[in-house]
């Protein structure tokens, strides 16, 4: 069986572009797929602005790796992980493949900044590089350790984005291809897209390139397919940005409308949320499902309650979770909550 390690490449030498979108979360990568991209992209950058932090290495590998294995449960496209600067050295990167390889990744892209990282958009920051020989070490780390052969190691130069120029970035580039990088990712945070078109015709590596077109989105797929050593495009900070605009709007009008009245004919319907949950694959739709209460003090019971019970005389229904919450006063007494939800079949009848 083809994994989706192999099925990116595939879909890379088949197609000669694959478009991948950033996600943050399993929602965002569920409304990827059914976008018709070709991959997510484990945005460190998104889960950062998720939590409300600035994308300066606050957010950590742990909490990354959360992210990306509750992405890889809901989606059945192949991941690729935005894993910085490694999170360390050349031994820290070890571990690193290691465990997202594991997480369900099918390729890390990590970038040649030194830790802690700042943003590569960010306006008026300095951004220092580490040495060559240092990252061509990382980039050896992370071949040595993953299992999977199709699993991709993308080097990623932030050359452009440091100031440093395009002799520079392809200098780097070169040294990162030799040190056995499977793609470049060159990243530019110019409006235009000069940059990038400029070293894609200067570029005459054996590894294809990777690109990030969040500062120069009119670069669209008939350019960059006329370069012919592009392959990957990722949408890198799209999700999260639409996100935050549709939130922003909805809670204003609700302010200003004082009421939901008018925003709610324009947002998704409860009931494709439900689709978007899977609801229908969790809890059968025929039948009836309800939920009993069940509440005591101190030890002893004090109220119950359930809801759309079926009559004594139908089958036993089935019990589908349970869930104890124990709650403690500050004078040392204490309530017991436990709600347990149902599933009843009805009878379909006798011969």
């Amino acid at each position: 069986m083809m994994t989706k390690a192999a099925r990116l490449r595939s879909a890379m030498a088949e197609r000669g572009l694959v478009n991948i979108m950033a996600t943050h979360s399993p929602l965002s990568a569920i409304l990827a797929e059914q976008a018709g991209f070709d991959g997510v992209w484990a945005s460190g950058f998104e889960l950062s602005a998720l939590y409300g932090l600035p994308d300066m290495s606050l957010i950590s590998m742990t909490q990354h790796l959360d992210m990306l294995r509750a992405v890889a449960g809901r989606t059945s496209l192949p991941i690729v992980a935005d894993v910085d600067t490694g999170y360390g050295n050349a031994i820290n990167v070890i571990h690193t493949v290691r465990e997202y390889e594991r997480a369900g990744a099918s390729a890390i892209v990590i970038e040649d900044k030194s830790f802690p990282k700042v943003t590569s958009l960010a306006v008026d920051r300095h951004h220092d590089l580490v040495r060559i020989q240092e990252f061509q070490g990382k980039i050896e780390a992370a071949l040595a350790t993953r299992s999977d052969p199709d699993f991709l190691i993308i080097a990623r130069t932030e050359a452009l984005i440091a100031g440093l120029g395009e002799e520079e970035a392809l200098f780097r580039a070169r040294a990162y291809e030799r040190a056995g990088a499977d793609m470049i990712l060159i990243h530019s945070k110019k409006k235009d897209p000069s940059e990038i078109e400029s070293f894609s015709k200067a570029w005459n590596g054996g590894v294809p390139l990777v690109i990030v077109p969040n500062a120069y989105p009119e670069f669209d797929v008939a350019r960059i397919r006329a370069l012919g050593n592009i392959r990957m495009v990722i949408y890198g900070n799209f999700a999260i940005r639409a996100a935050a605009t549709a939130m922003r709007e909805t809670f204003l009008r609700i302010i200003a409308d004082e009421g939901a009245q008018n925003v709610h004919r324009d947002l998704l319907p409860v009931e494709d949320v439900f689709q978007l949950q899977g609801m229908e694959k969790s809890i059968p739709m025929n039948g009836v499902t309800y939920a009993s209460l069940f509440v005591s003090a101190g030890g002893k019971p004090c109220h119950y309650a359930r809801s759309a019970a079926p009559r004594r005389s139908q089958p036993k229904p089935t019990l589908l979770s349970t869930t104890t919450h124990r709650y403690t006063c500050a004078a040392g007494s204490w309530k017991l909550f436990e709600l347990s939800v149902w599933h009843h079949q009805p009878n379909c009848g006798r011969l």
